[in-house]
């Protein structure tokens, strides 16, 4: 019991090993690299390789969408809403865990996985963060 107060207290006391995201919360020297870099005086680093089957932001086509509902059913997060009126779905994108279920379980193909995996916002909650409505 005694280690693991003394290592509550070491860690209460040591700075963050992350900065928050998205760019709300970046660095104050941010553009300082930036400039840097347009100057040529420093390099960013190159974009990272991402396997073929990675699942990224849900792409959701909705000409393709029957309105079946089982994405709906089988989506852990809640991210997916039905539009009674339009017979089609809805999508929150912050909300996604992207498991990427509702992909395998849509009988005509409207939900695939997309290469896109920049989806930082500060409020996952917020109603203006749709992929379709």
């Amino acid at each position: 019991m005694f280690p693991a107060i003394r290592q509550v207290l070491k860690q209460l006391f040591q700075k963050p090993f992350t900065n928050l995201f998205p760019v709300k919360y970046a660095p104050k020297n941010v553009s300082a690299l930036l400039q840097k870099i347009a100057d040529g005086k420093a390099k960013p680093n190159p974009p990272v390789e991402l396997p073929d089957d990675f699942r990224g932001k849900i792409v959701y086509e909705k000409d393709k969408c029957i309105g079946c509902k089982q994405c709906i059913r089988v989506c852990p997060a809640k991210v997916i809403e039905f539009k009674e009126d339009e017979k089609k779905i809805k999508m929150y994108v912050s909300r996604c865990i992207f498991c990427a279920q509702c992909v395998e379980v849509c009988p005509v193909n409207c939900l695939h996985s997309s290469q896109e995996f920049l989806l930082a916002n500060v409020d996952r909650l917020d109603p203006e963060t749709l992929i379709v409505e």
